[in-house]
């Protein structure tokens, strides 16, 4: 792990196109600002795991042959008379 000292307003680059800000510090709190292209997700770590494991049990799901014949018949175009 890098570890780096900043003080209010400075930044870190992640590579060309991530900035880490330090915005302010209060007692024990740090507050950061992060500007990154809109196609890189930015969350706070316990977001991000529940999210990881929110895909993993999404994955884990199974789906009986006969319920995906029910959902394709909701899916289907109506004919018009």
């Amino acid at each position: 792990m890098l570890v780096l000292a900043r003080r209010i307003n400075q930044s870190i680059m992640i590579g060309d196109d991530i900035e880490i800000v330090i915005v302010d510090i209060k007692g024990d709190q740090v507050k950061i600002g992060v500007q990154a292209p809109k196609n890189v997700s930015v969350h706070r770590t316990e977001v991000y795991q529940e999210i990881q494991d929110e895909n993993k049990q999404a994955a884990k799901t199974e789906i009986l042959p006969q319920q995906l014949k029910e959902l394709g018949t909701k899916f289907q175009k109506k004919k018009n008379p």
